[in-house]
């Protein structure tokens, strides 16, 4: 797919403020979080469970507004939600009624491409990820691993300049999230698309990214940004090495590190909240 390369993906992201809730309830997700995401990088954000990165992603999707700062594409301003950053969930969206090829192909059927057209490009994204054969099954006839790479294919078919990946594989088993990461870094290399893909996996992001943004608990915050110095393409020789080692371990501290100081604060919350009864 010779046409599918996009160089306009340069994300600029500025003191960013996420606030979330209503009223009283209001509380803020992400705080004055700055970076710049080169066009074709492959970028992972890491952190714990609750630390903003989905809702990061999410306002980089264009479904969450920020509170304060500004998010950019291609240097304009993220607005809204837009063909030009195509995101793909834990869970996958399929619509079970309809067959593979009609789920690839339907963001080019509401655009209105004629029938023909549709089909053959999605066809072709079909091969792409590996599911050549399989255009006529429904999505229920298909293993995770299977749908989400259906799932990959409907997104890339309207060509976005990002592809923003919430924990797509966390839901599948050590094998196959091998198999779909081993995939998508093919099909990267293929289409050149800026990838910012989410996860809580520090083997995971070590092994996608050409730079990890490590951010710290909520308010999320970046806590690090971690170029990776392996050549591509990956493969076990980087999973084994002494750098991915050392890498791993540091990473695992910052992680710690934001887990300690989470329980200090919690402990702190717990003496004020029975300082009150007291």
């Amino acid at each position: 797919m010779s046409d599918t390369h996009t160089p306009n993906g340069h994300i600029v992201v500025r003191d960013a403020v996420i606030e979330l809730g209503d009223k009283k309830d209001r509380f803020r997700a992400v705080d004055r979080i700055s970076f710049d995401i080169k066009a074709g990088q492959f970028v992972c954000l890491l952190g714990p469970s609750g630390c903003g990165k989905s809702t990061l992603l999410g306002a980089l999707a264009g479904h969450i507004p920020v509170t304060g700062g500004s998010l950019s594409l291609g240097g304009r301003a993220i607005e809204g939600p837009s063909s030009e950053r195509g995101l793909v969930f834990q869970q996958h969206t399929l619509f079970p009624w309809k067959r593979v090829i009609d789920n690839v192909a339907f963001g080019l059927k509401m655009k209105g491409v004629a029938k023909a057209e549709r089909q053959a490009r999605a066809l072709e994204l079909l091969r792409l990820v590996g599911l050549a054969g399989f255009e006529h099954k429904y999505p229920i006839q298909l293993s995770g691993g299977m749908q989400q790479r259906v799932e990959i294919a409907r997104v890339l078919i309207n060509q976005p300049q990002v592809l923003l990946m919430d924990e797509p594989f966390a839901a599948l088993d050590a094998q196959t999230r091998w198999v779909m990461q081993r995939l998508l870094l093919d099909v990267w290399a293929k289409i050149g698309t800026t990838v910012v893909f989410v996860t809580h996996d520090i083997d995971e992001a070590l092994f996608l990214a050409d730079r990890v943004l490590v951010m710290s608990q909520r308010p999320g915050r970046i806590r690090e940004d971690i170029a990776i110095p392996a050549a591509r393409p990956r493969g076990d020789a980087w999973v084994t090495s002494d750098d991915f080692i050392h890498l791993k371990r540091h990473c695992l501290e910052l992680m710690r590190d934001e887990h300690r100081r989470n329980f200090a604060a919690s402990l702190g919350n717990a003496g004020d909240f029975a300082g009150a009864f007291i």
